[in-house]
Formats: structure tokens, sequence, C-alpha cells
């Protein structure tokens, strides 16, 4: 109910918010794809957190009422427990309806903050801005009739089972649209490889990896095999642990600057990068051979099995060993930022040239309210960088057309 209260308020602030703004010249396709990501999430969350929150109401009732929603008709010692009618089938459907979901509620915020720094990194602008924002809303739309596709191995319909793999593939396609685009955005761009720039690359790796090996999972012939086998494990985490990661690092080194006014230790940073990346691929990739092997997940200890080669075993250890290395760089990150904001030296005021209103306060990092009593006036979306014929490289969303230094012959920016 309080995540319920609280997406409801963030949805309602968030509209009062693009309402004001939207008089000072602010419209939907003006607003960055963070922002894009974040209301999409917020809407998901308000259809999605009803399904969690019923299902462990009626868990609840099971448990302390003497209610029957999810136990089936059982027989202990040979009596007859007060529990029949349930299905157990039941929980997993309202479980995955929220839990599908709830992978993109996490992604679609990523998906729109890559974006951002992939942009302003690069020196270009976001390739297919519309596509992206279609995108975004379709994902959010489809991750609604997929669900199913957690639940193969559950004994449903297979006229089910080729709905939600067909679904599945469906969602694929509009993910692919955003991967292109942010390639096609790196395309002959100006590419400054700073540590926000190496994590979201190495975001762009993970998630397609993560997401090809999904395509196998989200067919019914290869995922009943690979069902709850470490396959299962390696393609999650690569989706949902790693990638996130990898772009909530890309965004806390972009806006660093900016919420603290000082700017983290490039050298530091990439240490944490490449231990990060190539250690968590020394994890997972491992994986996935393991799967295949037919290697079962969440087992204390695996025994003898004749299935299994001696290789299993030292794998094991040695994924072991990827993982406490990849945890000990994870100091590294958080000694650069207790460094940095007790030693450091202050940034500059816009360190990355970003074009979006944030960067653009009147003081950095940003008083209460951000503007102060005058919000600003917005002229045009916010990747307005290297336009042909101005003299800078970034035109900031507040300034006027008027007002663009533009060398003789320019002409003006990528969003007309």
């Amino acid at each position: 109910a309080i995540f319920i209260v609280a997406f409801t308020m963030g949805g309602l602030n968030y509209v009062t918010t693009v309402l004001q703004a939207r008089t000072r010249g602010m419209t939907l396709m003006r607003m960055p794809l963070t922002v894009w990501g974040i209301f999409t999430a917020t809407i998901l969350g308000l259809f999605a957190f009803p399904a969690l929150l019923v299902s462990a109401i009626m868990m609840l009732f099971d448990t302390l009422a003497g209610t029957s929603f999810f136990m089936p008709a059982i027989v202990s010692l040979g009596e007859p427990l007060e529990h029949e009618g349930g299905s157990p089938i039941l929980f997993q459907h309202l479980f995955w309806f929220f839990g599908h979901p709830e992978v993109y509620i996490v992604a679609l915020p990523a998906f729109g903050m890559i974006s951002d720094v992939l942009s302003v990194h690069a020196r270009k602008n976001i390739f297919g801005y519309r596509m992206m924002v279609w995108a975004i809303v379709i994902i959010g739309g489809l991750s609604f009739v997929v669900w199913a596709h957690h639940m193969y191995v559950s004994g449903m319909n297979p006229y089910f089972g080729f709905f939600f793999a067909t679904t599945t593939l469906i969602i694929a396609v509009p993910t692919a649209i955003k991967v292109y685009n942010w390639v096609l955005t790196l395309w002959r761009g100006n590419i400054h490889l700073t540590v926000p720039m190496l994590f979201a690359i190495g975001f762009i790796f993970t998630f397609t990896h993560g997401g090809l090996s999904g395509l196998f999972l989200g067919n019914v012939v290869i995922d009943l095999p690979l069902s709850d086998t470490f396959f299962v494990v390696a393609h999650f985490h690569m989706v949902m642990g790693v990638s996130p990661i990898m772009v909530l690092f890309a965004a806390i080194y972009h806006w660093f600057p900016l919420i603290s006014g000082k700017q983290l230790h490039t050298g530091m940073g990439k240490i944490h990068f490449w231990g990060t990346f190539l250690g968590t691929y020394a994890i997972y990739l491992p994986m996935h051979y393991l799967g295949f092997l037919g290697v079962p997940r969440r087992y204390y200890a695996l025994g003898d099995s004749s299935f299994m080669p001696d290789s299993v075993h030292s794998m094991n250890e040695d994924i072991t060993l990827a993982a406490i290395i990849v945890a000990l760089f994870q100091l590294v990150f958080i000694f650069n930022v207790i460094w940095t904001v007790c030693r450091g030296s202050r940034s500059e005021r816009n360190p990355w040239g970003a074009a979006s209103l944030e960067w653009h306060t009147p003081d950095v990092p940003p008083g209460h309210g951000n503007w102060g009593d005058k919000l600003p006036t917005v002229y045009r979306w916010a990747y307005d960088y290297s336009v042909p014929g101005a003299r800078k490289d970034f035109i900031p969303q507040s300034t006027p057309e008027e007002d663009v230094d533009y060398e003789p012959g320019g002409r003006k920016s990528h969003e007309t």
C-alpha cells in the first residue's frame, strides 16, 4: 500500500510539474529520455504493485484465517487438513504479473539514463528520439502480457505457452530498436571515453549479451531443459544484475559533479570500471556453460552426478573467486566517493558540456526548488549537440534560437 501511494503521489507530482513547465515551452517531446523512462516506470508501478499486494493479502489469509486461495487439498498422516481447493499456480500468476513489469520498472529509467549519458559523451544528438520514446511506451505496455514465460514448466496449457512465447519475442523488437539507436548514436560521434561513457558502453555489451540469452528462455521448447539451471542465473544477472548496475555507475559518475560540485577521480573510476566489467563476465559467462550441462541452481552442494564433468566443480570455484574480486573492486568506488567528498577539488560548472536543463540551474549544486522563484523557459529538446554551424558543440535547452552563436551559413538545431 505504501508503494502504491508513493508511486501515485510521484505520478501526480510529475504530471503537475509537466503541466506547469509546458506553459514555459517544455513539451512531452522535448523531455530527456531519463524523464520518459521514470514516467513510464511510474505508470507500470501503479498497475503492477496491486497484484503483489493482493497476493500477499491472500497468502496472509491462508496462513492466519484458514482460507485456501493457494493451498490445495493436503493429507498429513492420513488426515485431511483444513486447506483445500486452492491453487499454487494462482500465486505464480499473481506474482509474475507483478514480477515481469517490475523488470521494466527497473530497466526503463536505466534505458533513459543511458541514452542521456551516451548522447552527452558522444557529443551527438540521440538517434531516433521519437522512436526511443515510443519504444519506452510500447515496452511498458507489452510488459503486462509476457509474465507467464516464467511458468513454462508449471504445466499450463501449451496454447498459453505459444501465446506468451510470441509476446516475449514481440517485446524484444522495441528493445532491439533501442540498442540499435544507442549504437547509431555512437556512430560518427565525437566519442569521449570518460568514465561515464565506459560504463555506458559496458552496459550495451552486457545488456545485449543478456538479451540474446533471453531469446533462448523465451522459447518453450528450449526453456524446458534450461529452466532452473545456471543458464537462468546467468541470463537474469546479465540483464537485471550487471546491466542496471552499469547504468547506475554511469549515472553516478555523470551526475556527481551536479550533485556535489565535485568530480570523481578519473583514474580510480577507470580501475573500477575495468575490474567490474571484466570481472562480471568472468562470473556469468561460465554459468551459461554450466546451464547447458544441466547443472541446477539453488543447490548448496552439487555432490557427484554422472552428467557433471569435473570441470563443473573447478568452474564453480573460479566463479566464486571472480565474485570476491569484483566485490573488492567496489571498494575502489567507495573510496573514490569518500575521498572526493572530503578532499576533492571543486568541479567545473558543467564539466561534460550537457545541454539538458538540470546542468543550467542558477546554483551548482542546485538549491531548494532547483530554479528558485522563476522557472526557465524551454526552447528546444535536450540533445542539441554538434549542431552544424554553431560555434559551441552544445546548445542548452533554455537558450532561444536568436541567442545561438552560429557561424556564417549555419543552420538550426537537429530538433527541427
